[in-house]
Formats: structure tokens, sequence, C-alpha cells
């Protein structure tokens, strides 16, 4: 028994990884590829919070998912994994440069097909499947995009969701600078009007977990 999440030290997360994780080749490949091309590979989710995105789209049933923000493509290759044959990840980005990182390894995993990748602003793109009447229409959407933009990603994520659809939200404890009184910078100062936001959303229940740089969950009800 705890009350208090546990401090993971290197060994510990290297345990983790090993008995709790199931990270395909492909997406192990990935995100060494991603680490050593890239300074900015820290954009790059967890493989212990990819395997719980995964078991999570899994519990759901989640069939239609959208991501807001792929970067080099980690994220909507470990999702597409859990989705069945005829599942598609809806992926946001504006880099061309980054996501095209991600398209060779989409093939090998075998999940290309189920990448649906749209380089563009991403309000553009979920305000189009407002448009064409996609409201209500999926089943899972992942926040993990330009910081001062997440409030409205979240409430146009929240009316693409079905009833029990889930959107989970990044960076939610932004390395604890939400917490941090003197951090006053615009993406700092977005996320925490967002956090408030959501935990008094009384059309969600909510759980923020400390996975990763923290990971917001909302069930849309």
């Amino acid at each position: 028994m705890s009350s208090h999440t546990i401090e993971l030290t290197d060994t510990l997360h290297a345990y983790l990884l090993r008995h709790g994780t199931r990270e395909s080749a492909a997406a192990r490949e990935l995100r060494s590829h991603t680490l050593a091309a890239t300074p900015w590979h820290r954009m790059q989710i967890s493989p212990e919070q990819g395997a719980f995105m995964q078991v999570l789209v899994r519990l759901i049933g989640a069939k239609r998912t959208i991501e807001v923000g792929t970067f080099t493509g980690y994220s909507a290759l470990v999702v597409a994994e859990a989705l069945p044959d005829d599942g598609v990840v809806i992926a946001c980005d504006t880099s061309e440069e980054w996501t095209s990182m991600g398209r060779p390894f989409w093939e090998r995993a075998g999940v290309a097909a189920k990448i649906d990748l749209r380089v563009r602003p991403a309000v553009e793109t979920l305000d189009e499947l407002l448009s064409a009447g996609e409201a209500g229409g999926f089943d899972f959407a992942f926040i993990d995009a330009d910081k001062a933009n997440y409030d409205a990603y979240y409430e146009r994520c929240l009316e693409l969701l079905r009833t029990g659809g889930v959107v989970g939200i990044d960076n939610v404890l932004w390395g604890g600078r939400v917490a941090d009184d003197s951090a006053s910078d615009e993406d700092t100062r977005a996320i925490r009007a967002l956090n408030a936001k959501v935990a008094v959303d009384d059309r969600v229940d909510v759980s923020m977990l400390p996975v990763g740089d923290g990971l917001t969950l909302a069930v849309k009800r």
C-alpha cells in the first residue's frame, strides 16, 4: 500500500520496461531513430505511456481515433497497433519533416494503412471533421501539440468523441512548472488554465496521472 506514487529511479524504470511493456520491434526502432535524429526527441512519449495507451484503446473498444501532434509518429504507431484492422488514427501535425521520419516504421509495423496523416493546422482538420457531421463519431483522442492551443483542441476533440469516449491530454504536469508560481510563460499558463477547466468540467470524468510528463484522461459523459 502507498499513498504516493513511487519515484522511478533509472533501475526501476528499466525493470518497468522489461516487465510492463510489450513494445514492438518497429516501435522500438522508431523511438531509437528519433533519439538519434533530433535533439527534440523528448517530445516523443515514453514506451510505458505507449503501452498504457494501447491497453486503454483496447479496453474501450476504440476503432476511430484522433491524434493532435504526431511528431515522428511513435504514438500514432502504437495506437494503430492496438486498433482492429479497419481502425483509423487521424493524425494531425504541421511538420512534413518530422512526420516523414515515422512513415517507414509505420510500414514496417504493418499499420500504415490505419494512419491518415493530415499535415496542416490541427484546428482546420478538426473543424473539417465537425463540418462533415463527424461529431460523436470517434472513440479516443490524444492531444500532444502546441500548448497555447490546448483548449481549442480539447473542445473540438470532446465534441468529436462519442459518449464514453476518452481524450488523453499530454504534458499536463509540464516538468513541474504548473505548480511553480514563478513560472508564467504562455505555455505554462495555457496548461494551467486547461487543467483547472478540466478538473471542474461536468461534461467529463477525469483522472490526472503521473505518467511521463503528466497525462490527463477525460471520459465524455
